[in-house]
């Protein structure tokens, strides 16, 4: 397409609990790596162990912590990692989410949002200010996220958002494609569809679906 505008959608690989898993996505071309600070998750690692994959990890890779209504204490002190951007799963609100900015200004913010039938764009519009990117994950009702399933991407347009948008919600190497070419993200959130078993990654998908989204360059 003429006159567009060239860019290469960015990749978060979410549910990182292994250091040959995390450095085969960085040798990749992986941009982020997301780490689960929610004890309830199949994927969860603890802050220590998510320090020293970190601390072995190539530069210019983010680090993620993923969090799930935690105390603002609880991301503080899991953010002494080595995290660089900081995932909100829960219920928090703009003033947590303002809070949590004036304690750790060096991390970038992600407020995650299930979306589907019922969401509005009021429910975006008061974390303009706050945080630097929405994700975008499927709602299913009772869980925080990390299902495995795909939304009704055509909602996301009524929503009319005004931050970056990391699609996520069941993206595999059978459908990034299409989600790219639809949504027109600013990045995917790869976990259960490059996954063997919770937390452990298939390096065969995931390598091809890295080599799918760094190969393509769309214009708009």
């Amino acid at each position: 397409m003429s006159g567009g505008r060239a860019r290469r959608t960015r990749v978060k690989m979410c549910g990182t609990t292994r250091l040959e898993d995390a450095l085969v996505a960085a040798d990749c071309g992986v941009d982020a790596l997301g780490f689960i600070f929610y004890t309830k998750s199949p994927r969860y690692i603890a802050p220590d162990s998510a320090a020293r994959i970190i601390n072995q990890l190539p530069p210019f890779v983010d680090r993620v912590g993923v969090f799930v209504n935690a105390t603002i204490d609880e991301v503080t002190t899991a953010a002494a990692a080595g995290l660089s951007a900081l995932q909100l799963h829960g219920d928090e609100s703009v003033e947590y989410c303002r809070e949590l900015r004036q304690k750790l200004p060096c991390c970038r913010l992600i407020k995650a949002f299930r979306v589907g039938d019922e969401s509005r764009p009021d429910n975006f519009t008061p974390y303009d200010g706050c945080v630097d990117a929405f994700l975008l994950d499927t709602y299913v009702q009772g869980a925080s996220g990390g299902t495995g399933r795909v939304f009704d991407w055509s909602i996301i347009e009524q929503l009319r958002l005004r931050r970056p948008i990391l699609l996520a919600g069941g993206l595999s190497p059978e459908n990034v494609l299409a989600a790219i070419t639809e949504v027109h993200p600013y990045a995917v959130d790869i976990n259960s569809g490059v996954e063997s078993q919770p937390g452990v990654k298939d390096h065969a998908r995931l390598k091809n679906l890295l080599r799918l989204v760094c190969q393509t360059v769309l214009f708009w």
